[in-house]
């Protein structure tokens, strides 16, 4: 590399910047409503769980692991960009796979479309495997022809004959004059064989209008024929169900292969550019173009999703343009990686950091309390992550209200950031843990208790304090105890235990937790642990030896103005400055 070359660090960081708000733009409009398309494919909570725990677990192991690979051989812009284009690809692989509920269309449709108008109305069943072309209207021959379907409701919890009901003005002679409504009822056992035959189920109901007879034998026909295959119905059930979640299982691994490389080999890269040119506290200030993208994806891609027509939607499933959007933005972030900032340092790398950060997690006693709260605060935020949108959807909620409490949750922390130096000196560490802890168990209890789709909306402000002033009092005592040049391993190491394996370890149990009891009973027991552990940290806390460790490094890149040679100058001496720092720290 050339002596004379020029750094051109604004340009390297606008740059950067632009990568990763593409990026994340593409990001956020898929990762965080995943969840929703494995549901919609039918997949049952706990299968969900572990699809996204193992999701986790790759990403925490195989993200810094293939960057290490590429950083031998210099190949890591050439990894980057791969990524991307595979990613991308991978990414589109899920529009190919059709849902359990294919009636998705419909329901999303514009009220203008009168086919629309004829399928629902308030309290009309969700017709799970209806498709448009499985409606068809008929004219019975002992009635004249019935020109609209109103409603289908749900099937009534008493088990009787199926009946057929008019409008509150028609009776059984008058008949042909009214729009009718067809009532499903069967009993447990026969609701299970049919299971798989809803779809044939709703076509003879909307054919049906005179004789319930036709409807109640055609229901048993249906049924009869399950009981004389030779597989059982819930064992094909069962089958059709794990077929699934394995074919889910293996695309989004090979998903999160190539895509798990991209943020953590482009972040490092620009740390060590900004590293070179002793930039790196402009490292700091990328987070917030991170969140810009965020918030401008999950808004984006739902107000689209939720707002297309009919005409455009008739053969692209809504929840598809997720994953268009998603590998669109792959492709714009893949062309601005050409001129990513990206430094191979010539000096002798320090292999052992990491080995280094984990003997300080060891050796601390403070630190060990730290990373026990992140492990918690990533085991217990996963459930967030991964069901929160299932409790929107269960009281009616569309997607926009979804991506609007992402935005909401990152603009909330963007805006306290302004105060951030001011929160952690009038709250300490200690106070500053704890109130975080008790907002995120408010969000939980807050959560299980949630009645409508714009609920949901004014608690996530307190993401803020739960989730942002937590990891900024994490990170400044980061910066106290680690020893030079461990900062950001430790950062990094703290990152993946928190994200990565108790964002896991939360994903395997959260879904086990909704089969054995409820969606709210897990939120619920969230926060009480969340509860307790704000009170234990409170008490242990102050218990633990406080020790500040002087980082000469750090202080050596300080402003040559602070110090001075003589006498008079010599409180602005960096070393006696430390020192008062430690004796300050060691009183408090």
């Amino acid at each position: 590399m050339s002596s004379s070359k020029q750094w051109d660090i604004s340009k390297a960081l606008a740059i950067a910047s632009a990568f990763h708000l593409f990026h994340n733009i593409g990001k956020f409009c898929a990762i965080p409503f995943l969840t929703i398309y494995f549901r919609h494919l039918g997949l049952s909570a706990p299968l969900v769980g572990v699809i996204i725990g193992v999701k986790h677990l790759v990403s925490v192991f195989w993200a810094p692991g293939s960057s290490f690979l590429v950083k031998t051989k210099r190949k890591r812009r050439v990894l980057i960009m791969m990524s991307l284009v595979l990613s991308a690809g991978a990414g589109l692989t899920f529009t190919f796979y059709p849902p359990a509920d294919k009636d998705i269309v419909l329901r999303r449709c514009n009220d203008t479309h009168s086919w629309r108008n004829r399928l629902t109305t308030a309290g009309a069943m969700d017709l799970n495997g209806l498709e448009q072309k499985d409606i068809v209207f008929e004219s019975p021959q002992t009635t004249p022809a019935v020109s609209t379907l109103q409603s289908i409701p749900s099937l009534p919890q008493n088990p009787t004959s199926p009946y057929v009901t008019g409008r509150e003005n028609a009776d059984t002679t008058g008949i042909s004059t009214s729009v009718l409504n067809i009532h499903t009822e069967v009993d447990s056992s026969t609701e299970k064989a049919l299971g798989g035959d809803r779809r044939n189920i709703h076509r003879v109901a909307a054919r049906t209008t005179s004789s319930p007879h036709t409807l109640n034998k055609s229901a048993h026909k249906i049924k009869s024929r399950h009981a004389n295959s030779d597989i059982p119905h819930q064992s094909y059930l069962f089958f059709e169900e794990h077929k699934t979640f394995l074919i889910v299982l293996g695309v989004l691994l090979l998903w999160e292969v190539f895509a798990a490389p991209v943020e953590w080999t482009a972040d490092n890269n620009l740390y060590e550019y900004l590293d070179f040119v002793d930039a790196t506290d402009r490292h700091g200030k990328l987070w917030i173009f991170c969140y810009m993208g965020a918030c401008a994806g999950s808004s984006f891609i739902t107000l689209v999703v939720d707002n297309l027509s009919c005409f455009f939607t008739a053969n692209i499933r809504p929840f598809s343009l997720h994953f268009y959007g998603y590998s669109a933005f792959m492709i714009i972030t893949l062309l601005i990686s050409p001129w990513y900032p990206i430094h191979v340092s010539k000096k002798t790398e320090h292999a052992n950091k990491t080995m280094k950060a984990l003997s300080l997690i060891g050796n601390d006693g403070r630190v060990i309390l730290m990373t026990i709260t992140v492990f918690l605060i990533g085991a217990v935020g996963s459930t967030a992550q991964n069901f929160l949108f299932w409790k929107m959807q269960d009281v009616g909620s569309t997607e926009l209200y979804m991506g609007l409490s992402i935005t909401v949750a990152l603009l909330s922390e963007i805006a306290l950031y302004v105060f951030k130096t001011k929160l952690l000196k009038a709250l300490t560490f200690r106070w500053t843990v704890a109130v975080s802890l008790i907002c995120l168990a408010i969000q939980f209890l807050y959560y299980s208790f949630l009645w409508t789709s714009w609920a949901v909306l004014p608690i996530q402000l307190l993401s803020a304090l739960s989730n942002g002033a937590m990891w900024w009092s994490v990170l400044s005592v980061v910066d106290d105890v680690a020893t030079p040049g461990t900062e950001r391993s430790l950062q990094m190491v703290l990152h993946c235990l928190s994200y990565g394996c108790g964002a896991s370890i939360g994903s395997f149990a959260s879904g086990f937790i909704i089969r054995s009891f409820s969606l709210a009973v897990l939120y619920q027991a969230c926060a009480v642990a969340l509860f307790l552990w704000a009170l234990l940290f409170l008490v242990v806390q102050p218990r633990l030896p406080r020790v500040k460790k002087i980082n000469y490094s750090r202080l050596l890149a300080a402003d040559q103005s602070d110090m001075s040679d003589s006498d008079e100058d010599q409180d602005k001496d960096w070393l006696v400055e430390a020192m008062k720092e430690e004796t300050k720290f060691r009183k408090w």
